[in-house]
């Protein structure tokens, strides 16, 4: 079995991972299997609207126009009119060899809410077990506000790959995200008994590690059954939010406003506030996640939750 790593890691020297042995690009079906596409995207206030102003992409990603739903004067806002973009990915989802990156940017007095139009697809590795890798980059600049909410990932059986989130938040910027993961297709039977996904986030403030944290999710170790770990659940989310100004207060309303239940809890540690889902219910972790960001929305910024139409299609 091909162990975990990054597409074309395994190139060998001067040929590069996306290449043919002649050097020209093109695709391949061996163990060099690799297909990239990268985005960029920066935000700035323009006289109190959000304006986005990069958009870079190579390969396919993509995004929509920039919608504003959310008119209308705000007295004493702290950030300018917010921007909703979506971002496209045509194929849908991540197939061995594909290798995407994400870079968002907000500069100061912006506001941006990023999201997806569907559920992005994790799927069964090659026959050569060749992996995926999809790295999203988050950089919030002093005075901005950055709201990174895909839609659900659904992991099929026998994927391979990784996830990597990184946060750079600086001075007193906010952010607020999710990562809701749904293994297997238990509505087909087909659940998520072999492959192996790893998730990493990074979280940083000025520089300084505020929340690290790497989870494999192997079917094959005692970790994904035991209760210790996994516990054999097939849905996971983990919601964070940094830049409260009182993230203890926060994590009481959270406790008061959400359904009661076994199968989520929040906490908060060194300005981070962290709220985890862990059962078999994909609709129940993102109502929990879409729940807890209509309470933070507020206390993050000087509006009320504004709920993406493509959320509701």
């Amino acid at each position: 079995m091909t162990d975990l790593s990054f597409p074309g890691q395994a190139a060998s020297p001067g040929e590069g991972a996306g290449q043919t042995p002649s050097g020209g690009s093109g695709h391949r079906f061996d163990t060099r299997r690799h297909w990239a596409a990268s985005l960029s995207l920066g935000f700035r206030d323009r006289d109190g609207r959000t304006r986005m102003t990069r958009a870079r992409h190579h390969g396919p990603l993509r995004v929509q126009r920039p919608f504003y739903p959310e008119t209308g004067h705000i007295p004493d806002a702290r950030y300018a009119e917010p921007c909703h973009v979506y971002l496209l990915h045509p194929p849908g989802g991540l197939v061995s060899g594909d290798e995407l990156r994400i870079d968002i940017e907000a500069e100061r007095g912006a506001h941006a809410l990023l999201t997806t139009p569907a559920a992005t697809k994790l799927y069964r590795a090659d026959s050569h077990g060749v992996c995926w890798g999809q790295h999203t980059h988050l950089t919030v600049r002093p005075g901005a506000l950055l709201e990174w909410l895909p839609q659900e990932t659904l992991c099929f059986d026998g994927a391979r790959g990784m996830q990597s989130t990184t946060l750079d938040v600086q001075g007193d910027g906010c952010c607020v995200g999710w990562e809701v993961l749904a293994l297997g297709r238990p509505a087909s039977q087909l659940p998520f008994v072999s492959g192996r996904v790893e998730q990493r986030f990074a979280l940083t403030r000025d520089g300084r590690p505020l929340w690290r944290e790497r989870q494999p999710l192997d079917p094959m170790h005692s970790r994904f059954h035991g209760y210790w770990g996994q516990g054999g659940s097939t849905v996971q989310a983990t919601l964070w939010a940094v830049g409260l100004t009182a993230p203890q207060a926060a994590v009481e309303a959270l406790r008061e406003c959400l359904p009661a239940s076994r199968h989520w809890a929040v906490t908060q540690r060194r300005d981070v506030l962290l709220l985890r889902y862990l059962g078999d219910e994909r609709n129940a972790a993102w109502e929990v996640c879409q729940q807890a960001w209509e309470v933070l929305r507020p206390w993050l910024s000087s509006r009320q939750a504004s709920v993406p139409r493509i959320w509701m299609t």
